[in-house]
């Protein structure tokens, strides 16, 4: 399960940011920068955004049936695990509210804080959810090839965003944790990629300062 965790304390940290962005300190919009400019130039957004989609596709694709054939005939488990399905659902809607508040009509600025400050108390709550009501008992009830088949779910679908993802999500890491991520996410002949040049680009990132284009360095494939 280390790319799962690995997954939750990247969108922990970001949520860090996310929160402290959007918080509305003054009453007055003009002393102060617009949270809105900063979420929709930020890299940091997008590498969220995409992380998190990705993470929780492979999730309701892959590993909830997986672990709900796993707990035929546990209604109680099962309960724990359509409610962490209804949180899934509730959390791509606020992310796609606050994608239409990027770029469509002005909500003006406590209604997108409201959204916002939802999205990190509700993502929050749900990884704490998540590690506390299912991981244990999937960490039981699952096959090692069912953790692979999800693992390769996940390389799936970060794929084409291998070069900057990759190096978003083990920032900070262990190196051990670095080790692990690498090998179930990414091919062995493409760690030298991560090394030599992903990793070096992204750490000339400024994830939530000057805006800049994630079209290098260039990701071959994987």
């Amino acid at each position: 399960m280390t790319v799962t965790y690995a997954m939750h304390n990247a969108l922990r940290r970001e949520l860090h940011f996310i929160a402290r962005a959007t918080a509305r300190a003054d009453p007055d919009p003009e002393s102060e920068p617009d949270p809105r400019h900063i979420l929709r130039t930020a890299v940091g957004w997008t590498l969220f955004r995409r992380a998190l989609r990705a993470h929780q596709t492979a999730e309701d694709d892959v590993l909830w049936p997986s672990l709900r054939q796993a707990l035929f005939g546990r209604p109680l488990c099962l309960a724990r695990l359509e409610a962490i399905e209804a949180e899934h659902a509730v959390l791509d809607q606020l992310l796609e509210a606050i994608d239409q508040a990027l770029v469509g009509p002005d909500l003006g600025l406590d209604l997108f804080a409201d959204l916002t400050g939802s999205l990190v108390t509700g993502l929050r709550g749900h990884l704490r959810h998540e590690e506390e009501s299912v991981f244990p008992v999937a960490q039981v009830v699952l096959s090692e090839g069912q953790w692979e088949r999800f693992e390769r779910a996940h390389a799936q679908l970060i794929q084409a965003d291998a070069a900057w993802i990759l190096p978003w999500l083990l920032d900070g890491a262990a190196e051990r944790t670095v080790a692990a991520v690498l090998a179930a996410l990414l091919p062995e002949s493409a760690h030298h990629a991560y090394t030599d040049q992903w990793q070096p680009a992204y750490a000339m990132l400024d994830r939530w300062g000057a805006p800049r284009s994630l079209s290098e360095p260039r990701n071959p494939h994987v």
